[in-house]
Protein backbone atom coordinates (compact mmCIF):
# COMPACT_ATOMS: atom_id res chain seq x y z
CA UNK A 1 0.00 0.00 0.00
CA UNK A 2 2.40 2.19 1.15
CA UNK A 3 4.42 1.58 -1.81
CA UNK A 4 1.30 2.78 -4.33
CA UNK A 5 1.15 5.68 -2.46
CA UNK A 6 5.05 6.70 -3.16
CA UNK A 7 4.77 5.80 -6.66
CA UNK A 8 1.31 7.81 -7.29
CA UNK A 9 3.12 11.11 -5.32
CA UNK A 10 5.97 10.32 -7.54
CA UNK A 11 4.23 10.56 -10.59
CA UNK A 12 1.76 13.05 -9.09
CA UNK A 13 4.94 15.52 -8.75
CA UNK A 14 6.69 15.04 -12.19
CA UNK A 15 3.42 15.75 -13.59
CA UNK A 16 2.65 19.15 -11.70
CA UNK A 17 6.07 20.35 -12.01
CA UNK A 18 6.07 21.41 -15.82
CA UNK A 19 3.07 23.19 -14.79
CA UNK A 20 4.02 24.81 -11.82
CA UNK A 21 7.36 25.99 -13.62
CA UNK A 22 5.46 28.13 -16.35
CA UNK A 23 3.63 30.17 -13.21
CA UNK A 24 4.73 33.88 -12.40
CA UNK A 25 4.86 33.96 -8.59
CA UNK A 26 4.93 38.06 -6.77
CA UNK A 27 5.03 39.48 -3.57
CA UNK A 28 4.07 42.90 -1.92
CA UNK A 29 4.46 44.17 1.44
CA UNK A 30 0.99 45.68 2.63
CA UNK A 31 2.35 46.83 5.75
CA UNK A 32 5.04 48.91 3.65
CA UNK A 33 2.42 49.89 1.05
CA UNK A 34 -0.30 51.05 3.61
CA UNK A 35 2.12 53.16 5.80
CA UNK A 36 3.13 54.77 2.62
CA UNK A 37 -0.09 56.09 1.96
CA UNK A 38 -1.07 59.39 3.60
CA UNK A 39 -4.94 58.76 3.60
CA UNK A 40 -4.61 55.33 5.70
CA UNK A 41 -2.17 57.16 8.42
CA UNK A 42 -4.53 59.74 8.80
CA UNK A 43 -7.30 57.17 9.29
CA UNK A 44 -5.80 55.23 11.54
CA UNK A 45 -4.94 58.38 13.68
CA UNK A 46 -8.97 58.92 13.98
CA UNK A 47 -9.47 55.67 14.75
CA UNK A 48 -7.02 55.87 17.53
CA UNK A 49 -8.77 58.59 19.36
CA UNK A 50 -11.95 56.76 18.81
CA UNK A 51 -10.49 53.77 21.33
CA UNK A 52 -8.77 56.36 23.68
CA UNK A 53 -11.92 58.13 24.22
CA UNK A 54 -13.85 54.82 24.16
CA UNK A 55 -10.85 53.19 26.51
CA UNK A 56 -11.32 56.30 28.93
CA UNK A 57 -15.15 56.14 29.24
CA UNK A 58 -14.82 52.46 30.02
CA UNK A 59 -11.93 53.31 32.91
CA UNK A 60 -14.18 56.28 34.82
CA UNK A 61 -16.99 53.80 34.90
CA UNK A 62 -14.93 51.46 36.77
CA UNK A 63 -13.75 53.62 38.73
CA UNK A 64 -17.28 55.02 39.56
CA UNK A 65 -18.01 51.30 40.64
CA UNK A 66 -14.88 51.06 42.81
CA UNK A 67 -16.06 53.95 44.66
CA UNK A 68 -19.09 53.09 45.33
CA UNK A 69 -18.07 49.41 45.99
CA UNK A 70 -15.54 51.14 48.47
CA UNK A 71 -18.26 53.56 50.02
CA UNK A 72 -20.79 50.82 50.41
CA UNK A 73 -18.20 48.65 52.26
CA UNK A 74 -17.12 51.07 54.81
CA UNK A 75 -20.90 52.20 55.47
CA UNK A 76 -22.63 48.87 55.05
CA UNK A 77 -22.72 47.88 58.75
CA UNK A 78 -24.49 50.99 59.72
CA UNK A 79 -27.13 50.34 57.22
CA UNK A 80 -30.27 48.47 57.68
CA UNK A 81 -31.13 45.46 55.60
CA UNK A 82 -33.37 47.09 52.64
CA UNK A 83 -30.39 50.09 52.47
CA UNK A 84 -27.86 47.28 52.07
CA UNK A 85 -29.75 45.41 48.86
CA UNK A 86 -30.81 48.62 47.45
CA UNK A 87 -27.12 49.41 47.52
CA UNK A 88 -25.96 46.25 46.39
CA UNK A 89 -28.60 46.25 43.64
CA UNK A 90 -27.44 49.52 42.13
CA UNK A 91 -23.65 48.45 42.04
CA UNK A 92 -25.04 45.54 40.41
CA UNK A 93 -26.71 47.54 37.75
CA UNK A 94 -23.45 49.72 36.92
CA UNK A 95 -21.65 46.94 36.41
CA UNK A 96 -24.03 45.30 34.09
CA UNK A 97 -24.24 48.64 32.73
CA UNK A 98 -20.34 48.56 31.85
CA UNK A 99 -20.29 44.81 30.19
CA UNK A 100 -22.93 46.08 28.09
CA UNK A 101 -20.83 49.39 27.11
CA UNK A 102 -17.26 47.25 27.27
CA UNK A 103 -19.36 45.03 24.41
CA UNK A 104 -21.18 47.70 22.59
CA UNK A 105 -17.33 49.53 22.00
CA UNK A 106 -15.05 46.65 21.70
CA UNK A 107 -17.18 43.17 21.67
CA UNK A 108 -17.79 41.19 17.66
CA UNK A 109 -19.47 43.43 15.64
CA UNK A 110 -19.19 46.79 18.13
CA UNK A 111 -18.30 50.31 17.83
CA UNK A 112 -14.09 49.27 17.19
CA UNK A 113 -14.91 47.47 14.29
CA UNK A 114 -17.69 49.61 12.45
CA UNK A 115 -15.31 52.08 12.73
CA UNK A 116 -12.43 50.44 11.33
CA UNK A 117 -14.44 49.13 8.73
CA UNK A 118 -15.25 52.89 7.96
CA UNK A 119 -12.22 54.26 8.23
CA UNK A 120 -8.90 51.56 7.34
CA UNK A 121 -11.36 49.15 4.72
CA UNK A 122 -11.59 51.88 2.02
CA UNK A 123 -8.04 52.57 1.96
CA UNK A 124 -7.06 48.53 2.15
CA UNK A 125 -9.67 47.85 -0.68
CA UNK A 126 -7.68 49.86 -2.85
CA UNK A 127 -4.99 48.49 -2.26
CA UNK A 128 -6.10 45.12 -2.45
CA UNK A 129 -8.00 46.44 -5.87
CA UNK A 130 -4.40 47.60 -7.32
CA UNK A 131 -2.94 44.57 -6.37
CA UNK A 132 -5.24 42.37 -8.55
CA UNK A 133 -5.06 44.56 -11.31
CA UNK A 134 -1.54 44.65 -11.40
CA UNK A 135 -1.59 40.60 -11.15
CA UNK A 136 -3.86 40.23 -13.65
CA UNK A 137 -2.01 42.89 -15.90
CA UNK A 138 1.39 40.95 -15.87
CA UNK A 139 -0.53 37.41 -15.62
CA UNK A 140 0.81 36.25 -11.59
CA UNK A 141 -0.24 33.18 -10.89
CA UNK A 142 0.05 33.74 -7.27
CA UNK A 143 1.41 37.28 -5.06
CA UNK A 144 2.25 36.54 -2.06
CA UNK A 145 2.15 39.31 1.39
CA UNK A 146 5.34 39.00 3.00
CA UNK A 147 4.04 42.06 5.79
CA UNK A 148 5.28 39.75 8.81
CA UNK A 149 4.06 36.24 6.97
CA UNK A 150 6.18 33.16 8.93
CA UNK A 151 5.80 31.31 5.25
CA UNK A 152 7.60 33.80 3.10
CA UNK A 153 11.71 33.18 4.11
CA UNK A 154 12.76 34.69 1.36
CA UNK A 155 11.36 36.90 -1.21
CA UNK A 156 13.55 38.60 -4.45
CA UNK A 157 13.49 42.12 -4.44
CA UNK A 158 12.81 41.77 -8.46
CA UNK A 159 9.75 40.13 -7.71
CA UNK A 160 8.13 42.85 -5.11
CA UNK A 161 5.58 44.51 -6.82
CA UNK A 162 4.46 47.19 -3.54
CA UNK A 163 6.44 49.80 -4.93
CA UNK A 164 4.09 48.95 -8.51
CA UNK A 165 0.84 49.02 -6.24
CA UNK A 166 2.35 52.70 -4.86
CA UNK A 167 2.49 54.01 -8.54
CA UNK A 168 -0.51 52.71 -9.55
CA UNK A 169 -2.77 54.71 -7.03
CA UNK A 170 -0.72 57.29 -7.33
CA UNK A 171 1.76 57.71 -4.63
CA UNK A 172 5.59 57.90 -4.84
CA UNK A 173 7.44 54.30 -3.69
CA UNK A 174 10.15 54.89 -0.54
CA UNK A 175 7.99 57.94 0.44
CA UNK A 176 6.64 56.71 4.05
CA UNK A 177 3.56 58.40 5.46
CA UNK A 178 4.92 58.64 9.01
CA UNK A 179 6.07 62.13 10.50
CA UNK A 180 9.65 62.78 10.94
CA UNK A 181 11.34 61.67 13.31
CA UNK A 182 9.66 58.29 13.48
CA UNK A 183 12.90 56.16 13.45
CA UNK A 184 13.42 58.05 17.22
CA UNK A 185 12.71 56.00 20.37
CA UNK A 186 9.55 56.25 21.17
CA UNK A 187 7.85 56.03 24.37
CA UNK A 188 5.32 53.10 25.16
CA UNK A 189 1.89 54.07 23.67
CA UNK A 190 -0.93 54.23 26.83
CA UNK A 191 -3.31 53.42 23.95
CA UNK A 192 -3.93 49.84 24.13
CA UNK A 193 -4.95 49.73 20.70
CA UNK A 194 -2.19 51.62 19.44
CA UNK A 195 0.11 49.26 22.02
CA UNK A 196 -1.40 46.01 19.83
CA UNK A 197 -0.79 47.60 16.60
CA UNK A 198 3.11 48.50 17.72
CA UNK A 199 3.35 44.69 19.12
CA UNK A 200 1.44 43.53 15.78
CA UNK A 201 3.68 45.65 13.55
CA UNK A 202 4.55 42.36 11.21
CA UNK A 203 1.33 41.73 10.81
CA UNK A 204 -1.26 42.99 7.84
CA UNK A 205 -2.12 46.71 9.89
CA UNK A 206 -6.02 47.26 10.55
CA UNK A 207 -6.82 43.98 10.82
CA UNK A 208 -7.79 41.70 14.10
CA UNK A 209 -6.64 45.14 16.09
CA UNK A 210 -8.48 44.27 19.81
CA UNK A 211 -7.69 46.94 22.54
CA UNK A 212 -6.98 45.50 26.01
CA UNK A 213 -10.56 45.26 27.85
CA UNK A 214 -10.45 47.15 31.57
CA UNK A 215 -10.51 44.73 34.55
CA UNK A 216 -13.47 42.65 35.37
CA UNK A 217 -15.26 43.73 38.24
Amino acid sequence: MKTRILIFLSVFCFAVMPVAAQQKFACVNTDYVLRSIPDYANAQKRLDKYVSDWQKELEDKVSEIEALRAEYEQESYLLPDNLKKRRQEEIKSREQELRALQQQRFGAGGDLDKKRAELLKPVQDRVYAAIERISQEKNYAFVFDKAGSPAVLFANKKFDISDDVLQSLGYKPGASSEPAGADEPKKKPTNPEMRKRDNDRGSRPGKDMEPMRPKKL
